[in-house]
């Protein structure tokens, strides 16, 4: 491995980069740096989170700007402020002992007409948000016609953001002669797309395989049921409890604030983020996790974008995410710099199909976990408390006259009581009813034992018509889960198949009548819902269920030109409508609220489509009229 200034940086920013204490490059530093300082040709570099990639392109910039000249030489775009502003101290740090050069970082939600002024005093690096620069280029309070380097960081989250339009239309300002340097921990299409239009045969970097995983990783999950999912978090954070720092994620803001509020209540050093959260309130609570005064933040995939916190233990995933490149970014968020760290998923039984799509997409193995028992919990507790006794220095400069009188009072009691009475004090923390908590351990799903959708192959079983279907809003995942839901059945054990106004279900004979009863004449946005064995002619009507099915009447003796909409339909936009008993998936159905900008634009942008579960990105169209901060 060659050291920094065997990859040519000079003096000036290797007294910097020593300060602060690197050593040795990352492996995408001893890359990258070389290409940047030798060579003028653009890089296309793929490195998951925590590789090291701002000092991969952030050195070499610092040490190619020309202090003297007050243009806007290199322009970083990043996709979340907390982003903008860790690459912009971070820059800072870099660049300490080259007097002259001046950052800016350019960012919603933070007042833009003091990010004008200090434009205004020149700047020859600038850090921005996509949204926020296009105001300040509508505003003309910067010019990027004389920009010689451009870097795209974390160029993927962008594109998940909605940000390619913006991307592009930022790119399509600047000179046709720079150099570009693209960051993004996964390579889809749309990166190569830009890559093919805005790069010139650029030098292609890894660190890694494509959407793969930290190797200093270790990836978990146990099997929970939906309504112990609260439970067993606790049970799990409590028995790391002398070392966790961690972040959880769930999937909508008002399950973030939920879980968040429980844990406070109960007694855990916690807090959240999530998008209805001031720029103010969210630098506090950043600040006061980054100190470590919060040990477990709760977040979102959105409100999580651009955290850049070191030394984190556990990546906990209350709920897994809609998107799975998106798990290899909330995992990436720990064992960084070289240290080791966990993810741990609560898998609900009928998520099996999703972990095994994460396995094979993202490249990582997971290991299943039991969630420990009260005992072991309560066992562990008091081994940690014995050897914080055991190891407490004894410092004599406190034992002043009134504590010699407390250690005289103490030292009137026999050994063996007072040992008893100190282990009494802290065995009363474990209440009879914690003790008597039952396992929270669910038998379903194994990895092995599932297809690669989760649903089990090649059995007979009872075919279940069920009125609802395409037009209703789901798709396979989703009307599986649902049923599952409302039926209290494992999804392992059902198959599904959904059509445009109809779907059936294919269960274990024994589970037929417990759907029908579950299903049948539950309200749907609306209407009844309709659920009977395929063929079933007692309720009225003939000819068959089958996928082209001829006309069957729905109705007993209606007529088939009845409406399947029996009521109000909801296609778009509304009140968004979760079903299932206990505490669900998180999936909603048919409607709702679609994200797709999240923390740079100051606010939601709404796409008004029938969005399944809760936060999910997408571009709106207008885009040409989105709303910016």
């Amino acid at each position: 491995m060659k050291n920094f200034s065997e990859l040519g940086v000079d003096t000036l920013i290797l007294n910097a980069i020593q300060e602060l204490g690197f050593e040795n490059p990352t492996a995408i530093q001893e890359q990258s740096i070389p290409v940047y300082l030798e060579t003028e040709r653009d890089i296309l570099g793929l490195a998951q989170t925590g590789t090291g990639k701002t000092a991969a392109f952030g050195v070499p910039i610092i040490q190619l700007i020309e202090p003297q000249s007050k243009f806007v030489q290199a322009l970083i775009i990043c996709p979340t402020r907390e982003l903008c502003v860790q690459i912009s101290k971070d820059l800072t740090a870099y660049g300490k002992f080259k007097p002259g050069i001046n950052i800016v970082s350019v960012y919603g939600g933070s007042s833009i007409e003091r990010q004008v002024s200090e434009l205004k005093r020149g700047a020859q690096i600038v850090v921005a948000t996509p949204g926020r620069l296009m105001d300040l280029m509508e505003r003309k309070a910067v010019q990027i016609k004389h920009v010689k380097y451009v870097v795209l960081d974390e160029a993927d989250e962008m594109l998940n953001m909605g940000f390619e339009e913006d991307v592009e239309f930022i790119l399509g300002h600047t000179p046709d002669e720079k150099r570009v340097c693209l960051f993004s921990a996964t390579m889809p299409k749309q990166i190569r797309n830009i890559a093919n239009r805005y790069m010139k045969d650029p030098v292609e970097l890894s660190v890694g395989k494509s959407n793969s995983g930290n190797a200093n990783i270790t990836h978990q999950y146990a099997t929970i049921h939906a309504k112990d999912k609260y439970a067993a978090l606790k049970r799990y954070v409590d028995f790391n409890s002398d070392n966790i720092y961690a972040i959880i994620f769930c999937k909508t803001k008002n399950e973030t604030q939920e879980v968040s509020d429980k844990l406070i209540k109960d007694g855990y050093n916690a807090d959240c983020l999530h998008g209805d959260l001031s720029q103010a309130q969210r630098e506090k609570v950043m600040n006061r996790f980054r100190h470590h005064a919060i040990r477990i933040l709760l977040a979102t995939d959105v409100a999580a974008r651009g955290i850049d916190v070191t030394g984190l233990t556990h990546v906990i995933h209350f709920q897994l995410p809609d998107e799975i490149e998106n798990y290899t970014h909330r995992s990436g968020r720990t064992a960084r710099a070289g240290k080791t760290g966990v993810s741990f998923t609560l898998l609900n039984m009928r998520e099996g199909g999703r972990l095994k799509d994460i396995e094979r997409i993202s490249n990582v193995k997971f290991e299943k976990i039991m969630i420990p028992s009260a005992q072991e919990v309560r066992d562990k507790k008091l081994l940690a408390f014995t050897d914080t006794i055991i190891n407490t220095e004894i410092e004599e400069h406190i034992f002043d006259v009134q504590v010699q009188k407390a250690v005289d009072a103490l030292m009137e009691l026999d050994t063996k009581e007072l040992v008893q009475k100190i282990l009494s004090l802290e065995l009363r923390r474990f209440s009879v009813d914690f003790m008597n908590e039952p396992d929270l351990n669910a038998s379903g799903f194994d990895k092995g034992s599932a297809g690669k959708d989760g649903s089990t192959r090649g059995y007979k079983g009872s075919r279940i018509f069920v009125s609802l279907g395409k037009k209703d809003g789901f798709d396979i995942r989703s009307f599986k889960d649902w049923v599952a839901d409302a039926s209290n059945i494992s999804w392992k054990d059902l198959r599904v198949d959904v059509s445009g106004v109809y779907s059936f279900v294919d269960a274990l004979p024994e589970h037929a009548q417990q759907i029908i009863a579950a299903l049948n004449g539950q309200q749907y946005a609306g209407r009844s819902v309709r659920a009977e064995l395929s063929g079933d002619k007692s309720s009225g009507g003939g000819g068959s269920y089958g996928r082209g099915g001829g006309g069957r009447s729905y109705g007993g003796g209606e007529s088939s030109g009845r409406s399947y909409g029996g009521g109000e339909r909801r296609s778009g936009g509304g009140e968004r409508r979760s079903y299932g008993g206990g505490e669900s998936s998180g999936r909603s159905y048919g409607g709702g609220e679609r994200r797709s900008g999240g923390s740079d634009r100051g606010g939601d942008r709404r796409s008004g489509g029938g969005g399944f579960g809760g936060e999910r990105r997408g571009s709106s169209e207008g885009s040409s009229r989105r709303r910016r901060s």
